[in-house]
C-alpha cells in the first residue's frame, strides 16, 4: 500500500516522502495481517528501534502514528516507540490469543490509545478463526478496559462482507461487552476518537466552533446505543448530504 522498507534510514526516508505527499497520518505495520496470505500477525515487522524512528519521523512532521500490532511483543513495542495509536491490540498468539497482564499495563500507563476494530454486521460469516476466538477477545479488550488503557471504538470497515463501510454503529454495540455503558461508546466513536485522530479541536463534537458535521438518529444514542442505527439525516460541513 504505502511501500515497503527496512532498517531506520529508510524508515525516515519514507515517512519524510509521505508528508511531502500530504498524507494526514501514518501507518505501520508492526506485525503481520490477517487477510494477506503468507503474513503471521503473531511475529513483529520491525524491530523496536525501527518502529521508534517511525514514530519520531511522523511527529517531526506533526503527523499522528498509527501502529496496527496484533502481538503482546509488537504492542509493547509500539508503546515505546511513542505511537499515538495502536491498531487491534488483539494480543494474537500462534494459536490463538491470550492477554499480556504486563503490557497491558503498559498500554493504561501510556498515552497511547487502542483502536479496537470492532463490529460484524448480523447474518454474515466471519473467519473461522475470528469465530473461534471471539470469546478470547471479548475477555482481553474487558481486560484492558478495567485496567484503564484509553481506548476508540473502529471498525477496520472493508475488509470482508461482515464489516461494510457502515457497520460502525454495530462496533459501538459491542463496545459494551467490555462494561462500559453507551455514553462512553458514543464518544468512543466521535469525540474521544477525533481527538486520537489528531481532530479533536474541530471535529466529533456538536459545540460551537466545531465543524457541522452531524448524524441525527431516532433515539438517544447516550441511552442506547442502537439508535445509531436509525439514521435520519446526515449533514456534512453543514449541509445535509443524506
Amino acid at each position: 500500500m504505502g511501500g515497503e522498507v527496512s532498517g531506520e534510514t529508510a524508515i525516515r526516508a519514507a515517512v519524510a516522502e509521505h508528508a511531502a505527499e500530504g498524507v494526514d497520518v501514518i501507518k505501520v505495520l508492526a506485525t503481520g495481517g490477517e487477510i494477506t496470505p503468507g503474513t503471521r500477525p503473531y511475529l513483529p515487522q520491525f524491530t523496536p528501534a525501527e518502529l521508534a524512528a517511525a514514530a519520531d519521523e511522523a511527529h517531526r512532521h506533526g503527523l499522528p502514528a498509527a501502529a496496527h500490532a496484533h502481538s503482546a511483543g509488537a504492542i509493547a513495542a509500539a508503546v515505546d516507540a511513542g505511537f499515538d495509536t495502536i491498531e487491534h491490540a488483539s494480543f494474537l498468539t500462534e494459536t490463538g490469543a491470550a492477554a499480556d497482564a504486563a503490557v497491558i499495563a503498559k498500554l493504561a500507563a501510556s498515552e497511547s490509545v487502542v483502536s479496537a476494530t470492532l463490529g460484524y454486521l448480523p447474518g454474515q460469516p466471519v473467519s473461522p478463526r475470528t469465530a473461534a476466538i471471539s470469546a478470547t477477545l471479548t475477555a482481553i479488550f474487558t481486560q484492558q478496559r478495567q485496567a484503564g488503557v484509553r481506548m476508540i471504538v473502529t471498525s477496520d470497515a472493508g475488509i470482508d462482507p461482515s464489516k461494510p463501510h457502515d457497520v460502525l454503529p454495530y462496533a459501538a454495540e459491542m463496545f459494551l461487552r467490555f462494561g462500559d455503558e453507551p455514553e462512553a461508546a458514543l464518544r468512543a466513536v466521535t469525540a474521544d476518537a477525533a481527538a486520537a485522530c489528531g481532530v479533536g479541536t474541530t471535529k466529533g463534537r456538536v459545540a460551537a466552533g466545531y465543524d457541522a458535521d452531524l448524524l441525527a438518529v431516532s433515539g438517544d444514542p447516550t441511552t442506547d446505543i442502537t439508535a445509531l442505527r436509525e439514521v435520519e439525516a446526515v449533514f456534512r460541513a453543514g449541509v445535509r448530504v443524506r
